[in-house]
């Protein structure tokens, strides 16, 4: 790395956190972020956030304005798309029913309603089938799959599942269905034997959309699919084509929600997609936007931690096809009534993840203690509900700063969990490594996130397989680790019309990180626990009497939180991003806590 990359930023070596600070930008960095300056006119935070993302000049204007019609690629790159379009199709040309099975969460949520409604407006009769995540589990099951076919249903359709269910999709033939699976989980070399298998990451698929969702996915079946009855003459017959662009919120929520990386198509997705959220057109999401009590304009984290959570608290602890069906209604009556049941889950769902992850950290400051360099934690209850894991890994992670897997144990001694890592660590892959040798049941997932079926007995010898194949990324990652600095402003300096054309380089998420900027030399005037979330409330002053508020979530017994309390009336450097609050007609800009170090 260059040099300038590697010397700390304002002298953080040691951060409440434990991190070094560096600047983002290394020589060739600083280099961009000059000619984005110069050459585009751009503010010169604006240009440094470009920088540190990889963005050239020459693309610039290309990027802060992503367009789909530039960006869409044909969907026949995509290995098995034709057959995928010819299929539904047929299924539309001949009024067919069709069962389309979903996962459980927000992706599958919305990619199920993504399908339906538009094999609805085309002219077929499609039917969702969201499975249950503690009786069913997760992907196609054939007790399900036979009664969908008892139903009268000719082909299925998988969605944000389906790659690695060799039996069950082999039942759905034997009992006379066709199959088309439209996914983007990883997978292995051999493949269920279907009609058509459309997935980006499926080893020979070189389309280079590997970091698409499943609702990417549907979406661009769905163009293909609309292209071939075009050809044959359907919509002459039947009248104007469904509006693709109309579905692009579900396409830009399932895209946020599923943390895939927002780069390439993803940006035109999420972009295009926040516009017609804006727009309020969907009943369902409209009604959510309500019960999360967001008033004023739809920005990318809204997807992610209001909209996200409350579909899918459905999944997790109540009925898997809320989410499904408030995304297909058009009754803003029935909308309401689902919003407010998928709400009040979601307050449930908090609560009962509170008391796990208290456990949980128990359970792994315990295990650290016997083994400092534990690379992967493994926390493990017979009285969590197996829809809150995912959360409590992902809190592990946070609090660690390693990968961490939770595990529900069922009465038989068995386990349902779900993992999440971290950057550099492939966790998915080593769990389908797992499976293969004979230590899970099922499994799989994506780098950063995983999903494992164990039988009676296998946890132990899964976590020692996880931590000896992860050691060596798990050390790199670590070692690496270090909290990477946009630029330094001041309070004075962060106000609305700069974060508006901060957020012209968004959306920011996973593969183009929210900027982080550091505010150096200012005094913590104010720190103090509020709510009952352990959240830490924040005001800054710098030397020149400007102040800025902001806060800190979930915090207040974490070491960020408790290093915030004890410096109160100190001067620190602190490290933050932006976001703009909306109260009584006013817009200020306040910071979300990130680090804190103290000034030398």
């Amino acid at each position: 790395m260059n040099l300038i990359a590697q010397r700390p930023f304002l002298g953080v070596t040691n951060s409440a956190l434990g991190r070094i600070w560096r600047d983002r930008l290394d020589a060739a960095g600083l280099g961009r972020a000059e000619a984005l300056s110069q050459v585009e006119g751009l503010p010169d935070i604006v240009a440094r956030v470009l920088a540190g993302r990889g963005v050239e000049a020459a693309d610039a204007m290309r990027y802060l304005e992503p367009k789909l019609r530039d960006l869409l690629p044909d969907p026949s790159t995509l290995v098995g798309m034709d057959a995928a379009a010819a299929r539904l199709a047929r299924a539309v040309a001949t009024r067919e029913a069709v069962a389309i099975f979903g996962d459980y969460d927000v992706d599958g949520a919305c990619s199920s309603a993504l399908l339906a409604g538009f094999l609805r407006d085309a002219g077929a009769r499609p039917r969702i089938h969201i499975p249950d995540r503690l009786i069913e589990g997760y992907g196609p099951n054939s007790e399900a799959i036979r009664m969908l076919a008892a139903e009268g249903a000719t082909l299925l359709v998988t969605v944000d599942c389906g790659t690695t269910s060799h039996e069950p999709l082999a039942e759905a033939r034997r009992l006379g269905l066709d199959v088309v699976v439209l996914d983007h989980h990883q997978a292995s070399e051999q493949l269920p034997q279907v009609e058509a298998l459309v997935n980006p990451n499926r080893q020979d698929d070189l389309s280079g959309l590997g970091h698409l969702c499943a609702a990417g996915v549907v979406f661009l079946t769905l163009v293909a699919t609309a292209r071939e009855l075009r050809r044959q003459g359907h919509w002459a017959q039947r009248g104007a084509e469904p509006d693709l662009l109309a579905s692009l919120d579900l396409v830009a929520l399932a895209t946020v929600a599923d943390v895939v990386p927002l780069k390439g198509l993803n940006r035109a997705f999420v972009r295009q997609g926040i516009a017609m959220l804006r727009g309020r057109t969907r009943a369902g999401l409209a009604a959510l936007l309500d019960v999360a009590g967001l008033d004023g304009p739809v920005q990318p984290w809204h997807l992610g931690f209001l909209l996200g959570p409350r579909i899918n608290a459905g999944g997790r602890i109540g009925d898997a096809g809320l989410g499904a069906r408030l995304l297909m209604t058009a009754d803003e009556i029935e909308a309401r009534s689902i919003a407010a049941e998928l709400n009040r889950l979601n307050q449930e769902r908090q609560e009962i993840e509170k008391l796990a992850v208290e456990e949980a950290v128990a359970q792994a400051e315990f295990a650290l203690t016997k083994t400092e360099d534990l690379p992967v934690l493994l926390a493990r209850s017979a009285d969590w509900h197996p829809g809150i894991v995912g959360l409590v890994a992902a809190r592990l992670k946070e609090r660690f700063r390693r990968p961490a897997f939770a595990l529900a144990l069922n009465g038989e001694g068995g386990a349902t969990g779900s993992g999440r890592s971290v950057a550099g660590v492939d966790l998915g892959r080593a769990v389908r490594l797992a499976v293969d040798a004979g230590l899970a049941v099922k499994g799989g997932g994506h780098a950063m996130a995983a999903g494992v079926t164990l039988a009676p007995g296998q946890d132990k010898a899964f976590h020692a397989f996880l931590a000896e194949r992860l050691a060596p990324e798990v050390a790199q990652a670590r070692e690496s680790e270090s909290l990477l600095v946009d630029a330094a402003m001041s309070a004075g300096g962060a106000n609305p019309r700069l974060l508006a054309e901060i957020e012209k380089a968004g959306p920011y998420g996973a593969g183009c990180p929210e900027p982080v900027f550091v505010f150096p030399s200012h005094r913590l005037v104010d720190a103090v626990e509020i709510g009952s979330g352990g959240h830490v409330r924040i005001k800054l002053r710098s030397g020149d009497g400007a102040t800025i508020g902001g806060i800190a979530f979930r915090v207040a017994q974490e070491p960020l939180g408790r290093a915030l309390l004890a410096a109160r009336g100190e001067s620190v450097h602190l490290a933050a991003s932006l976001t703009l609050n909306r109260w009584g007609g006013r817009e200020t800009v306040e910071v979300r806590v990130i680090d804190l170090a103290r000034v030398a």
